[in-house]
């Protein structure tokens, strides 16, 4: 890179940075002033706009505001006190912000639920959560019904936006109380460096954990965006991701209000409807899980893919192999990808940087970051330590895992945990570079380049090792996904007797059964030979979270046993070069050796 284009890149990073600080330089965690204080001076600066859009309905500004207090003042009404907690199991709506909104005025701590969940996965949620109350929408009181019988504490339910025979009716309670603002006092004595909500991991690998959410915290993730994307009261966020989350609900929902905008609610992503959504509601944002970038891309020409006024796409996980066609086809000017965990306290942004970059910490301004990359050994799942005892920084261009170091003194890099003391416990990593040093484990493998930049690799657990290679499933995955007719593909390891280490697996989701041979010369020329998937099975449906993110869990306990799978299912065969079914037969040899891979 000339010395020029140096200068241009670093002069619009630095222009980035500068504007997201200027954003948050009154975030303070030991401030009384709250996310509910920064909401209502919103409303009283936009009261006309409209803040939110659902199908032909509007909220502005001055009607959140109302609903909001018309919230808080129920929530006191009903007994709640500053501290408690209200379960707020809803779809995204367009009232969804001010009902949080409204119980954060009197200091009550709303737990936003994944509107997919039932049974267990949903009576755990609300157990762990401590909830005094909840509010159930009506189109899901049937999910709820599955889980209510193992609810210990007996909260007190609200159906909201429909009545329902049974329940205590939300919508009926809030049309008697006076919308008035609420005091300050009402959340008296809580700093901005207390709990706002209470979100919950996507339990990708087990039960949902209750992560908690400072008012800091979410200040950081509203106004960042905003400033990140340079939006005005003209922009309009198109919102397809779920609202309980912190990607949509507080960044993509941030961006858009902090700065007056309105927020396109939609139920849930629909890649038919996408372009048509874009246009009719007039979106100049969007906020994106990279799965579903790769979904878009995967749909056949649309009339409105370029018609459309979006001029930000805002998110995660937009992979390298993606990217470029992504803003390519839909003719997208602006990206940003962002690095982060609703928990963690490591945050990384690529504001002006290269194709598949998270984010950026330059050696000039590494003490205003605390995160670092360290030696990690995929074969015993630990982190390499020195003569000396402690971790070992990777070289740039290595893969280890990314840490954050945990500053209490800085409320950027707390790490408030979970409400569980044990899975908290279980993130942190002592003695890192010095005696007594804590820090986060991200639980994400990257690395990083000479300027800076940082690359998501693979999460810790899904990188495998295979023939003494260590192999990346999101590599394997992307070219799994250039084939023609997969539209995704998850991979993962699966322990074969008789073998060290993990032999790769990949759950194909297409339409039809691909053509194997044309996939295999694919699979061979894109691959090295350790990475290639012995095992495949062809579905067509994958399980994800509402982000989309894999539930790698269940399709390693299944394994490649036919017994367990009822979809077609292949292995690699070493002597022919092509991939077969596999058989209960040839199973029973793989397992005894008879057959070798």
């Amino acid at each position: 890179m000339g010395l020029l284009q140096t200068i241009k890149r670093e002069k619009k990073y630095l222009g980035g940075m500068l504007r997201m600080l200027k954003s948050i330089k009154d975030v303070d965690a030991e401030s009384n002033r709250l996310i509910p204080d920064d909401l209502e001076k919103l409303c009283d600066k936009y009261g006309s706009n409209i803040a939110f859009l659902e199908d032909d309905k509007t909220m502005t500004y001055d009607e959140m505001e109302i609903y909001a207090n018309r919230v808080a003042n129920w929530a006191l009404a009903e007994g709640c006190v500053k501290g408690d907690t209200v379960c707020v199991f809803l779809r995204n709506r367009m009232e969804y912000v001010a009902i949080w909104f409204g119980l954060s005025k009197v200091g009550v701590v709303p737990a936003l639920l994944n509107f997919q969940l039932t049974g267990p996965a949903l009576s755990h949620c609300v157990n762990i959560s401590d909830a005094k109350m909840v509010i159930v929408d009506s189109e899901m009181l049937g999910q709820w019904e599955t889980a209510k019988d193992e609810i210990k504490a007996a909260p007190k339910v609200f159906t909201a936006f429909g009545e329902h025979d049974g329940y205590a009716h939300f919508d009926n309670a809030l049309s008697t109380i006076e919308p008035h603002r609420p005091p300050k006092s009402a959340r008296a004595d809580i700093k901005a460096g207390d709990q706002l909500m209470k979100m919950f991991t996507s339990g990708t690998t087990g039960l949902p954990k209750a992560a908690k959410v400072t008012h800091v915290r979410a200040q950081n993730y509203m106004r960042g965006f905003a400033a990140g994307a340079k939006t005005t009261p003209k922009d309009r966020m198109l919102m397809v991701l779920p609202m309980y989350h912190a990607t949509g609900g507080l960044c993509g929902v941030g961006a858009a209000i902090s700065n007056g905008g309105g927020v396109i609610v939609r139920p849930k992503f629909s890649a038919s409807k996408f372009w048509d959504e874009a246009v009719e509601y007039e979106a100049t944002l969007f906020m994106y899980v990279g799965e579903l970038c790769r979904f878009l891309n995967s749909t056949p020409p649309h009339p409105l893919e370029t018609k459309h006024k979006i001029r930000w796409a805002m998110g995660n996980g937009l992979r390298p192999e993606v990217w470029p066609g992504f803003v390519g086809r839909f003719n997208i000017p602006h990206v940003i990808e962002f690095y982060g965990a609703t928990e963690g306290n490591v945050s990384l942004i690529n504001l002006d940087g290269p194709i598949g970059a998270v984010g950026r910490a330059p050696n000039y301004l590494k003490s205003k970051f605390n995160c670092d990359i360290i030696k990690y050994d995929v074969e015993t799942g630990s982190n390499v330590r020195g003569a000396d005892g402690f971790c070992i920084v990777t070289d740039n261009g290595e893969v280890g895992e990314l840490i954050g170091e945990i500053r209490n003194d800085d409320a950027r890099f707390r790490f408030e945990g979970y409400e569980n003391k044990e899975a908290t416990k279980k993130k942190i990593l002592r003695d890192v570079f010095k005696k007594d040093d804590a820090w986060f484990r991200t639980g994400d493998l990257m690395s990083r380049d000479a300027q800076g930049y940082y690359y998501f690799v693979d999460r810790v657990g899904d990188t495998y090792r295979w023939k003494a290679e260590n192999v990346a499933t999101g590599e394997v995955a992307a070219v799994l996904s250039n084939f023609s007719g997969i539209t995704q593909a998850n991979v993962y390891g699966v322990q074969v007797p008789g073998y060290d280490g993990r032999a790769g697996m990949a759950s194909l989701v297409a339409e039809s059964l691909p053509d194997m041979e044309a996939l295999k010369t694919h699979i061979d020329n894109s691959l090295p030979h350790y990475a290639r998937p012995v095992f495949l099975r062809v579905s067509r449906e994958t399980d994800t979270t509402s982000t989309f993110k894999f539930k790698k869990t269940n399709l390693v306990k299944a394994g490649f046993d036919p017994a367990n799978i009822s979809e077609p299912l292949f292995y690699a065969d070493g002597a022919s070069g092509s991939y077969k079914k596999i058989t209960p037969d040839v199973f029973k040899k793989i397992q005894d050796g008879t057959l070798r891979l």
